[in-house]
């Protein structure tokens, strides 16, 4: 974070109306511009990160809604991102520790399947889901937005295309993504074979170090971004691809993450989403047909992180049947963020129902999101709500048309 970067901004405010928590509680502190001001002001020492400052700059959601609007070409997330563990080094001793409790639990593979070991019990339980309206309890919402329990999936090394190649990618399995949706892992590959892609899974590959970003541990980003490109890269490949629309923006941010790595940013350079990939080089006319309103949710990391809006609707458009609906808001945040949702429950929760509303307006049976902190956060919503609403990855609903489940 330079002073000529934080000067960039011009305080215009064209980004005010795309702001989600400027939106929802008019505070200028808690606009773009304003942590901007903040961020420059701290950097300057001009002021102390007080309680008040970090919870300004903590509620931000790092969605980049901002960066579509500014005319002045702003890269604000590469400011918040450093902002981030400046701040964290200030936090209390208790918060900080819990934070970084939770960054351990979230990256590290025996911790995350040890912690989320109970959730098997209740996910995707339809007592969970009845459960939890009655208690309206959101963590009970997680536990039943969670697909059922099905056993540990083993995934192969490599997916052969159906037909002449067309292309090779490597699919980056992600943390949260696999353990929580393994079968749209399975999906997406089957789906990108069908296209004619060849699709290579490395078997050791973690974390790619969002999650350390978002909680302010830029060293472990940094670790985990380094371990990733040792065990993931190759060098004859075209493409690498994740179901999780987070996970690619902040590897797509590799180079800036790891500037003096060249495989990082030579990975870097080679991401990309795999329903963009599939966009550009088409799939076979879906055999299955489904006479279903779909409307699509943008995630903020594939919308305004990555440039990726058309490939969904295009692909789902295809599918016979299909009628696709316009969603009020469409690319406003849903108030996952990563980890958002557990460090600002508050927000997260208004933003949600802000989501939920504009969803019941749209009429739409399905909402696709490309995401799954989305999916999770979202659906939980639906669930607490008791809504008739279904809340799906385009990649599963692409392979329910094309007959290619993740199972």
């Amino acid at each position: 974070m330079t002073t000529e970067e934080l000067l960039a901004c011009v305080h215009c405010g064209l980004c005010l109306s795309s702001c989600p928590t400027y939106l929802e509680n008019g505070n200028e502190a808690e606009s773009p511009r304003g942590r901007i001001l903040l961020m420059r002001a701290l950097e300057e020492g001009r002021v102390r990160p007080t309680a008040d400052v970090t919870s300004h700059l903590d509620t931000c959601l790092g969605c980049r809604a901002c960066e579509t609007a500014c005319p002045s070409g702003v890269r604000y997330g590469s400011l918040i991102e450093a902002a981030r563990p400046l701040v964290e080094q200030h936090r209390p001793r208790g918060p900080r520790r819990v934070r970084r409790l939770l960054d351990s639990i979230l990256t590290r593979p025996t911790l995350r399947s040890a912690a989320t070991a109970p959730l098997r019990l209740l996910a995707g339980k339809p007592w969970t889901s009845s459960l939890a309206r009655r208690t309206a309890w959101s963590l009970l919402g997680y536990a039943a937005a969670l697909p059922e329990w099905q056993g540990t999936t083993i995934l192969p090394a490599v997916v052969e295309p159906e037909g002449p190649r067309r292309g090779t990618a490597v699919l980056l399995t992600g943390c949260v993504a696999h353990t929580s949706f393994p079968r749209t892992t399975i999906a997406m590959a089957r789906l990108l074979a069908r296209a004619g892609v060849r699709v290579e899974i490395p078997p050791r590959q973690g974390c790619c170090g969002a999650l350390s970003l978002h909680l302010g541990d830029d060293a472990r980003a940094r670790d985990l971004a380094l371990a990733l490109t040792r065990d993931a890269a190759r060098d004859s490949v075209d493409w690498y691809v994740t179901t999780a629309a987070g996970c690619g923006a902040h590897v797509r941010a590799y180079a800036h993450l790891l500037p003096d790595d060249s495989a990082a940013a030579d990975l870097a350079s080679r991401a990309r989403d795999p329903l963009d990939v599939l966009a550009e080089i088409g799939l076979p006319p879906p055999p299955n047909p489904l006479d279903k309103r779909i409307a699509v949710h943008d995630p903020c990391h594939l919308a305004h992180g990555q440039g990726v809006r058309d490939a969904p609707r295009r692909l789902l458009a295809q599918i016979p049947g299909v009628e696709l609906v316009p969603l009020a808001e469409s690319d406003h945040c849903c108030g996952s963020a990563g980890t958002y949702n557990l460090t600002e429950p508050e927000m997260a929760a208004r933003l949600r129902d802000r989501k939920l509303r504009n969803i019941v307006a749209s009429g739409a049976e399905i909402i696709a999101t490309a995401n799954p902190g989305c999916l999770l956060q979202i659906r939980s919503g639906a669930i607490l709500e008791d809504l008739a609403v279904e809340i799906a990855h385009p990649i599963d609903v692409l392979a329910r048309a094309h007959g290619v489940g993740g199972s």
